[in-house]
């Protein structure tokens, strides 16, 4: 693997003025964003403990809990498959879409596909992926270039930037930089592509032990299309985000969406429990380094992350430099 000269490509950044000052300060009003949502939970500090403290119970009895989830979503009728690495993950999803002479597939927004860099080894076999996420779609149009941030992953670029890129590359007016219209561009763009797909892929915030069920939180509805259009559904998911209990569930989603955005709750909280009549459904539970992980003493916090990335919005050094000069799905603070 190539070293990353972080310096080296915060330096070019940082040189674009126009660009580092509004990345900066875009991420500065999401960390206002989250203080002012915050300070509407009295019960906040409370909330972020209880949090902790349901993730610290779950690490600690993580294989009893992988255990029952494989349980309930096997009697669910869903199809659970273990991967212990990247390698291993991009070959159990190739061998689904092959056996099912898969061609083309819409997925949302996954961290850990981008993780596996699975789009690549897809295309590799003559299988498409188009993101349908607008952010991760914007940054796949723009030569796959890689997410800037967790959550909003084109957050470095312009307005005057995407209209560009659409033009160049769907067809869009270059001169009309509208977020409306550009939304509206993207989501015309995207249509066909739900339509025709042979497989939906999705992640998932949540796992949850005792339903065997997954819940997914958008704002676009993106995975909602995506694992309910085409008949296969396949879920790619980090073992860490496991929770014992559906009632342990409201108080992640009252802190997700108000830490990463500032928002009360995500437009989409999406509960998926069972392959739809006369579909498939598949989860990949993925570990990739995350045992090794746990067994860490001063490292094994790093799993409770719920992924809202209020860290890189509050973090100076992040907000200057760019994601991109991380060289890594997960940059800055997080990383």
């Amino acid at each position: 693997m190539k070293p990353v000269d972080q310096s080296a490509a915060a330096d070019e950044f940082i040189a674009d003025v126009q660009h580092e000052r509004f990345h900066d300060h875009h991420l500065w009003d999401l960390r206002k964003g989250r203080d002012q949502a915050r300070d509407h939970i009295p019960e906040w500090e409370m909330l972020r403990q209880l949090a902790s403290d349901i993730k610290a119970h779950t690490l600690t009895h993580l294989a009893d809990y992988l255990e029952e989830f494989e349980r309930k979503a096997t009697a669910n009728g869903v199809q659970v498959h273990w991967a212990q690495d990247a390698q291993e993950h991009n070959r159990i999803v190739g061998e689904i879409f092959a056996a099912r002479q898969v061609k083309t597939v819409i997925k949302s927004k996954s961290m850990l596909t981008d993780e596996c860099q699975m789009r690549p080894y897809l295309a590799e076999r003559g299988i498409t992926v188009i993101e349908s996420d607008l952010g991760e779609r914007i940054q796949q149009l723009d030569d796959d270039q890689p997410p800037s941030h967790i959550v909003v992953p084109a957050v470095h670029k312009l307005r005057g930037d995407v209209a560009k890129l659409f033009a160049r590359t769907i067809n869009a007016d270059p001169n009309n930089d509208d977020p409306k219209v550009l939304s509206e561009a993207g989501r015309q763009s995207l249509r066909p592509h739900f339509l025709a797909a042979d497989a939906g892929m999705t992640g998932a915030n949540y796992l949850i032990a005792e339903t065997g069920s997954f819940v997914v939180c958008t704002n676009e509805g993106n995975a909602d299309i995506s694992a309910n259009l085409p008949p296969l559904h396949v879920a790619s998911v980090g073992i860490e985000k496991l929770i014992p209990r559906i009632e342990d569930l409201g108080v992640f989603i009252r802190l997700l969406s108000r830490s990463a955005l500032g928002s009360p709750i995500t437009q989409y909280t999406s509960h998926f429990r069972a392959p739809r009549d006369g579909g498939e459904m598949h989860i990949v539970l993925v570990d990739n380094g995350r045992s090794a992980r746990l067994g860490m003493a001063d490292f094994w916090t790093s799993l409770k992350c719920i992924r809202c990335g209020a860290c890189m919005n509050t973090c100076p050094v992040y907000r200057r430099s760019g994601g991109l000069s991380y060289g890594s799905v997960y940059p800055g603070p997080l990383a």
